[in-house]
């Protein structure tokens, strides 16, 4: 009997898979009852998902499940995951024998409902909001287990405001294509935005998915077209905005008026703007991002973001 459905959401290179339990007594179940709608499965392209999961857990890794292969009459595909923080998992994914529409198994979707492409092309990065004192062991699993670099850090001196506090760091793959960063809690005078999601995921997980874009201005006018709500910040912001991250090609008026966000490193700068929360639990959201050269994540946008998911905290009752 089939006990789950899954639509695969296609846009440029981003594959997004949407499942659903379809008996009450499947697994998925206990994962919605205990986080809600979430991210599980953080898929990696490998060119061998044997050996992806023999190097993993002979390094450490917690198997999720043993290499399998899945075929139809387009090919087969060899699958592997380890588990991650809280409920999360890594699944390896070897596709260089499939040639079908996705994973066996998954049929094309045609239908009248063919809205125009937002302009998204990529995930840039992932999140992960972990607990108290458990960032520092989280670098080491990335470093020692699946061979990442830590190609970047904040402090709570970084990113803190009045109120609250966390701390971070970037884990990079050996060709910087896939970049996870691993935020924690720290000490503030109120509960962070970390702790915030904790709380409501009721552990450890994905806090959100930034995606690329070419032309920013363009996506979020599309997507706030669409009924996707954004974060906003004072106009203030825009305020010596130029003098702050130096001349950039976009003209500040469409920018000031959408709230997108602009920060600059040594290699360029970036635009940045982020979703409210995707549904009533404040957790998973999503990052808009269009890189002009930087490769850094918008630190000097830390304290004006964070305030404006603490207003939105205190909206809720939760800060």
């Amino acid at each position: 009997m089939k006990d789950r459905t899954s639509y695969v959401l296609v846009q440029d290179k981003i594959r997004l898979v949407l499942t659903t339990p379809l008996t009450k007594e499947h697994e998925i179940n206990d994962h919605l009852r205990k986080h809600g709608d979430g991210v599980k499965v953080i898929a990696l392209w490998v060119d061998d998902a044997r050996k992806a999961f023999a190097e993993t857990t002979k390094r450490g890794a917690v198997p999720y499940f043993e290499p399998r292969v899945e075929k139809d009459a387009d090919g087969e595909v060899v699958k592997s995951g380890i588990k991650l923080y809280g409920d999360t998992v890594h699944v390896f994914v070897e596709r260089k024998n499939y040639k079908g529409t996705f994973l066996p198994g998954f049929k094309p979707w045609k239908s009248a409902y063919n809205p125009p492409t937002a302009g998204l092309k990529y995930v840039d990065h992932m999140v992960a909001n972990v607990g108290w004192n458990e960032m520092n062991p989280w670098v080491k699993f990335y470093e020692d287990v699946m061979g990442f670099a830590n190609v970047l850090g904040f402090d709570d001196k970084d990113i803190s405001t009045e109120y609250s506090a966390l701390m971070s760091k970037v884990m990079s793959n050996g060709n910087g294509r896939i970049k996870f960063p691993i935020n924690e809690p720290a000490e503030g005078k109120k509960k962070s935005q970390v702790e915030e999601f904790l709380d409501f995921y009721n552990g450890q997980g994905v806090q959100h998915i930034a995606i690329a874009t070419d032309n920013i201005v363009h996506t979020v006018r599309e997507l706030m077209s669409r009924g996707v709500e954004f974060l906003k910040v004072p106009s203030s912001y825009y305020e010596g905005l130029l003098d702050r991250v130096g001349p950039i090609e976009e003209d500040l008026g469409p920018l000031a008026e959408l709230g997108i966000l602009v920060d600059r490193d040594d290699e360029g700068y970036l635009l940045q703007l982020f979703s409210k929360p995707l549904q009533d639990r404040p957790t998973l959201f999503v990052e808009i991002i269009e890189r002009k050269g930087a490769k850094s994540f918008g630190k000097g946008n830390f304290k004006a973001l964070f305030e404006a998911i603490e207003r939105e905290q205190e909206a809720r009752g939760t800060l």
